[in-house]
């Protein structure tokens, strides 16, 4: 016996390659299906009320205005702190050694209101040094995402929470401290420019 007939013989003797035959799935599974769908259409349908405004919990439109203060209501300093500055500043104002400076004890919160003011408005880049340590980062400009009254809610907050007293700060100064400096478009160069700020 040859070797190639010896071949032939053991491939012989091999079961053919195993294979996953079709299997529809039955027609009485589809109907029970489609049935229990077209039931559920149909009594969504047929026992739908709509609820009165009244069974709702009491809150009206007014309720749902964000902490800009308008409609008269005023400003929350720390809610606008909480949605704006935290991410960097933290919860507690230390910010993040190295990367962020602290708003507690800051020498730029607690001095002159008008420069905590510029910075809220146009923000900072470049070296700016506080209680000692330099920080060299980028805050964002303020001036076009909040009102004059939101900035000087959360100028207030700042120099009024997390240890510092210096006073709050009103709408006026706001506004006399953005007309004042409408021309300027770029964030302050740090401590270069805001030292002549203060």
């Amino acid at each position: 016996m040859t070797d190639e007939s010896k071949e032939i013989q053991a491939q012989k003797r091999e079961m053919p390659e195993p294979y996953e035959g079709n299997r529809p799935v039955p027609w009485i599974v589809i109907l029970i299906v489609a049935g229990l769908f077209v039931w559920a259409i149909g009594y969504l349908y047929v026992t739908y009320q709509p609820v009165p405004p009244e069974y709702g919990d009491q809150r009206i439109a007014a309720d749902f205005k964000s902490a800009s203060g308008s409609e008269g209501g005023k400003v929350d300093g720390a809610q606008l702190y909480a949605a704006h500055c935290v991410a960097c500043h933290q919860a507690t104002g230390g910010g993040l050694p190295g990367v962020f400076p602290p708003l507690a004890k800051s020498e730029w919160v607690t001095g002159k209101a008008s420069t905590t003011v510029q910075i809220v408005l146009h923000g900072v880049h470049g070296p700016l040094t506080v209680e000692g340590t330099t920080y060299n980062g980028l805050m964002p400009t303020f001036k076009d995402k909040l009102s004059d009254a939101e900035i000087a809610a959360v100028v207030s907050h700042i120099r009024t929470s997390f240890g510092n007293d210096a006073g709050e700060v009103d709408e006026n100064l706001v506004a006399s401290e953005r007309a004042a400096t409408a021309s300027h478009e770029a964030p302050w160069n740090g401590d270069e420019e805001l030292n002549a700020l203060k």
